[in-house]
């Protein structure tokens, strides 16, 4: 409802939404392209027919772990890497499954432990940047989650929309978060105001239509792993 209300003011007003946010031309982006969980070897043939994709985001599931990275890695040797724990990873495991990551040139690790159960990560030493994925919402959060990430991904679905999702990422900017801009599973429609608070992120992974079997009319347009802006007929 909030970003229909964005799109629905932008034509009221005969202007874009990018322009009341004050982004004169929105540029083409690069996405993170998903490699899903499963046994080391079916990840590493999803990997191996996605090493061409510049950056590659690696779901994780637990144990199991130090073979999955390392099998994508193989796989894939030239691609930058990112792995989602999606909270499955434990105190017991961390320090290894951390230790592969880096060994594999990880660029970013996204929430590792569950929600609440995180605290560890303040004292576990880490050269990759932490992600807060499930332990992040809104900017209300931000303050709470400093001892433990130097990193937020930050999700239209999770902020309740663009209004927020500015809100979240002026005062991550502030407070020198790494910034990462995701998505859930879904249409282009949810993409595209995701792509405003995309323009300057470190990290973008708007990957959501590339998985679906049909996106809707008037979808992104993707060249590989490229994305261009939306069209005013889409949204925005």
């Amino acid at each position: 409802m909030d970003c229909a209300l964005w799109d629905l003011t932008a034509k009221r007003q005969s202007t874009t939404v990018a322009e009341l946010v004050g982004i004169k031309s929105q540029r083409i982006l690069e996405t993170a392209y998903t490699i899903s969980v499963g046994t080391p070897e079916k990840m590493s043939e999803d990997a191996a027919k996605a090493a061409s994709r510049p950056l590659l985001k690696v779901k994780l599931a637990g144990d199991g772990d130090v073979e999955r990275i390392a099998a994508v890695r193989q796989a894939a040797p030239n691609s930058k890497l990112i792995v989602d724990a999606n909270e499955g990873w434990s105190e017991s495991n961390l320090e290894a499954n951390i230790k592969a990551c880096q060994q594999a040139g990880v660029g970013l690790v996204e929430q590792p432990l569950a929600a609440g159960k995180d605290a560890v990560l303040a004292e576990v030493e880490h050269l990759i940047p932490i992600c807060a994925d499930e332990s992040l919402h809104t900017s209300k959060d931000l303050e709470s989650l400093r001892d433990r990430y130097s990193a937020i991904n930050i999700k239209i679905d999770k902020t309740g929309g663009l209004t927020e999702g500015l809100k979240l990422l002026r005062k991550a900017e502030e407070m020198d978060y790494v910034i990462m801009v995701g998505c859930m599973l879904a249409t282009s429609l949810a993409m595209a105001p995701a792509m405003l608070l995309a323009q300057n992120a470190d990290f973008v992974d708007l990957d959501g239509p590339l998985l679906l079997a049909k996106d809707r009319d008037h979808a992104i347009q993707f060249e590989g792993s490229l994305m261009h802006p939306p069209s005013p007929q889409l949204w925005g």
